[in-house]
């Protein structure tokens, strides 16, 4: 059974960090490319960041120079670190994967993020 599931959400004070991890099992997701998606109650869901197989990076201009996206191959594992955190960060975060940039074949459960003033 193919599935991604995220951890490492929780409260946290504006200013504050958190890694959100999502560890996909069933089959390798080495070659596909991996996004971070988050959903605000009310709001629509939104990608946030997203990785290439090979590297490429990209994330969203609201995010840009606080979060990163990364990934390790050999664990199957693709990692959001998330700096400074505000509370319109506040969301359900994704994990998704899919064969092109851009696909979300895969989704993970969401993980709760939810930042405090």
């Amino acid at each position: 059974q193919v599935q991604l599931v995220e951890s490492g959400g929780g409260l946290v004070q504006a200013g504050g960090s958190l890694r959100l991890s999502c560890a996909a099992s069933g089959r390798s997701f080495n070659l596909d490319n991996m996004a971070w998606y988050r959903q605000a109650a009310g709001k629509q869901r939104e990608v946030v960041a997203r990785m290439s197989p090979r590297g490429t990076r990209t994330h969203a201009d609201s995010v840009k120079g606080r979060f990163t996206i990364s990934r390790d191959n050999a664990k199957n594992a693709v990692y959001l670190q998330m700096n400074s955190l505000k509370p319109e960060d506040t969301a359900v975060y994704y994990c998704a994967a899919g064969e092109s940039w851009g696909a979300t074949g895969y989704w993970g459960q969401g993980t709760q993020v939810t930042v405090s003033s």
